[in-house]
């Protein structure tokens, strides 16, 4: 599978959250090792530069993505949060997040692991209790348990992104169409 991290759902605590890819069936982890979590970090553009982390770190990080996940199918399901949850995810909030400075070539974020994990559960905190709440759907590919936002007209939007799932939907599709059209159909 590929080690790429993504981000198309919309908002970084869901793209965090889908970190642990194919929930139902193979459960692919992105955050196997202390490195991968600071490229996640660094490559959703939360810090500039981070100190590096350890297996601690991993292990706090997939806790606390766990419990966001949790509390994100609560909302989204409309049933009450998750007690347990809730409660570690408010911890993690309560920590200190990442603060940006003012560098002479602009802003500069930097961060131990610690901190990014702070400003994740913040932004997690943000999105459950924000406007956004009724716009997060999961996607549509049965094999993948992303929730994201849609914000497209009319709320159609099927597919976390068309890159990682709706064209090998639509590929699919489109090739049983054609395996069940009749050969005979040219004359």
């Amino acid at each position: 599978m590929n080690l790429d991290h993504v981000f198309v759902c919309g908002h970084p605590a869901l793209d965090f959250a889908a970190t642990l890819r194919a929930r139902r069936s193979t459960r692919f982890e992105m955050f196997v090792t202390p490195e991968r979590l600071n490229a996640w970090y660094l490559e959703s553009g939360l810090v500039d530069t981070i100190t590096p982390g350890g297996e601690d770190d991993v292990r706090e990080a997939t806790t606390l993505r766990e419990a966001i996940c949790r509390l994100v199918t609560d909302r989204r399901l409309g049933e009450k949060f998750d007690a347990e949850a809730l409660a570690m995810v408010n911890a993690a909030a309560r920590k200190t997040p990442v603060t940006p400075q003012l560098a002479m070539t602009g802003r500069h974020t930097e961060a131990t692991p610690g901190q990014a994990l702070a400003t994740v559960a913040r932004q997690a905190v943000e999105l459950l209790s924000g406007p956004d709440v009724p716009l997060m759907k999961e996607c549509g590919n049965p094999e993948c348990t992303r929730v994201y936002i849609d914000r497209s007209r009319g709320m159609r939007r099927q597919w976390c992104g068309m890159d990682s799932c709706g064209n090998k939907i639509k590929a699919a599709a489109y090739r049983a169409r054609k395996k069940s059209a009749p050969a005979a159909a040219t004359r």
